[in-house]
């Protein structure tokens, strides 16, 4: 019935007499695998319909808000609200044709006038607000977005001083880490070494996490509220993304390496000098004029830095992607 619902191709049409967004390709497809990839469990809001015609609703008995909505399918539909996902539902139904017996709600308008169609559009999203792309955050069928939250939610020390909604922190934040930082750290960590069984990689993770703030006192400190979490991140790189990151690594390579005695190998921690004043060490590194770098290639070398205090392998790169990390 989704096909019925249409007005005209988006891209025939010039902009000031569409209704809304022109359809965006990309942004479909997405829309489309993410209901393939979860046929059972897929939700999607109401689309918004407006119609040319006097439809005629016809109560059941005993009813007066209850009933039958006739609408003969040679009207005008005009698509106010959801276009991306009738046409990634239209895509999707080609993949999996047992999909046209499912249903979705639709809320219909009988008004089809183009100026009051555009302000319909206009005020169906004018107090949208955008989700979190924090993937830890924002997708809680991620297995390392649910490794992440059962890691917080189950230490004494993380569950306190990680954000778990904003994707970044505000200057005078409570709170050391970004779960979005925290959720890449816990991907680089279990790298290869995840046994698949949540309760198991998340309670390694999450041992390997509190023996390495064991090695840096001052993430409890923080956590005890001896500390300002804004002062602590000004003064030292090992609460900020890179760094977190960084150790996730170290982490995966040292339990790889000594899966018996990668504890007591931590301790070396302890003799790192973390201070962003330490230009000697961090510039260049994890810091660029003085400022934390997010970019992959400082990462790794970070990442190369806390290897060589730990008497890990190191694998230099001196030069690497310029993507930036979360």
């Amino acid at each position: 019935m989704l096909r019925q619902i249409a007005i005209f191709d988006e891209d025939e049409v010039c902009p000031e007499l569409r209704t809304q967004r022109p359809l965006n390709r990309a942004r479909i497809r997405e829309m489309s695998n993410y209901i393939l990839n979860n046929p059972d469990s897929y939700i999607f809001p109401p689309l918004t319909v407006s119609i040319d015609f006097q439809a005629v609703f016809e109560p059941l008995v005993g009813q007066n808000w209850l009933g039958n909505l006739r609408v003969p399918m040679d009207a005008h539909f005009v698509m106010n609200d959801g276009q991306h996902r009738r046409a990634a539902l239209i895509e999707a139904l080609e993949q999996r044709p047992e999909l046209g017996q499912e249903t979705i709600p639709i809320l219909f308008f009988l008004d089809i006038g183009l100026e009051h169609c555009q302000q319909r559009f206009a005020d169906l999203n004018r107090h949208a607000a955008r989700l979190s792309p924090s993937p830890g955050s924002s997708d809680y069928r991620s297995p390392q977005s649910r490794l992440a939250r059962q890691i917080i939610t189950k230490s004494a020390i993380f569950k306190n001083i990680v954000e778990m909604e904003k994707t970044s922190l505000a200057k005078r934040s409570r709170k050391l880490f970004t779960l979005s930082a925290f959720h890449h750290a816990c991907a680089d960590l279990i790298d290869g070494i995840a046994t698949g069984i949540l309760t198991e990689d998340a309670d390694l993770a999450r041992s390997y996490w509190e023996a390495v703030a064991e090695q840096i006192p001052v993430w409890r400190l923080v956590q005890q509220g001896q500390l300002s979490a804004s002062e602590v991140r000004e003064d030292f790189i090992h609460c900020h993304s890179i760094t977190l990151q960084a150790l996730g690594r170290v982490g995966n390579a040292l339990i790889k390496l000594h899966p018996e005695e990668w504890r007591e190998r931590l301790t070396g921690l302890r003799q790192i000098d973390w201070s962003r004043h330490n230009s000697g060490l961090w510039e260049g590194q994890a810091l660029v004029g003085g400022r934390v770098s997010r970019m992959t290639i400082h990462v790794a070398r970070t990442t190369d830095i806390i290897k060589q205090m730990l008497g890990l392998p190191v694998n230099a790169q001196s030069v690497g992607s310029e993507a930036t990390v979360s």
